[in-house]
């Protein structure tokens, strides 16, 4: 080999060299970005990872803040279901106290115009000579209950008993002495008469009894007062 072309093969190299080392230089500061750009990525990655860990902390608070509220609702409705029961069972019993204040009131007054009648059998200026108390009798569809029957020999006196009565009392009794007969066939011939006994009739239900011509018992002191209508009904 010449000097020359020694010299050329020399002066290739060099460029060749100068050829790489500019390429290591641009790998370098490609490398160098890429490693800037890695670190970029990592910390939105941790970023990121830091975002997820507090919304499934706040998921979490939110989910035991859910099962809190549901576990306070379940406890309310419980003690609402208990209260309620309470209700029920003080209602029942105030209902109860009451359907026993009205029926010994009703007792009371039973007793009073009963034990009044077995002493003074009348109704105005008809004589009884026996009264039976609560006399029960089915027959067919019908069905009644009768507070105190007087009886004599042609004549029969339903006496309806309430401690305090009303207009619909008598529609009660004009019921009762219709079924009369034909649930006791064996006073179809004898003459019947109504009468309402009360310890208390206000104005209205008494006109009304005495135009239906029922006789009206009231209570006055220990004795029975007793009016009736100008035309009394008989059956």
């Amino acid at each position: 080999m010449t000097d020359d072309e020694l010299k050329a093969l020399v002066a290739s190299l060099a460029v060749a060299q100068k050829k790489t080392d500019e390429q290591i230089a641009d790998l370098l500061e490609s490398q160098k970005d890429t490693d800037l750009k890695f670190k970029e990525t990592d910390s939105k990655l941790k970023t990121l990872g830091d975002l997820l860990g507090s919304i499934g902390q706040n998921q979490g608070d939110v989910a035991k803040d859910t099962d809190l509220k549901f576990k306070e609702a379940a406890i309310r409705s419980k003690e609402a279901a208990i209260r309620s029961e309470e209700i029920d069972r003080k209602l029942e019993k105030a209902s109860e106290l009451l359907g026993n204040i009205g029926r010994n009131q009703g007792d009371v007054a039973e007793e009073f115009f009963f034990n009044s009648l077995v002493d003074d059998a009348h109704l105005g200026s008809i004589h009884f000579d026996d009264i039976v108390t609560n006399m029960k009798k089915h027959r067919g569809k019908i069905q009644e209950e009768y507070d105190l029957v007087m009886t004599n020999g042609d004549a029969i006196g339903i006496v309806e008993v309430k401690y305090k009565a009303h207009e619909n009392d008598l529609s009660k009794l004009d019921r009762k002495m219709r079924n009369f007969k034909s649930l006791f066939p064996i006073y179809k011939n004898y003459k019947l008469y109504g009468a309402i006994a009360s310890f208390h009739i206000n104005d209205k239900a008494k006109k009304d009894a005495l135009e239906r011509g029922f006789f009206v018992l009231q209570r006055k002191g220990e004795v029975v007062q007793t009016d009736c209508g100008e035309h009394l009904m008989v059956l």
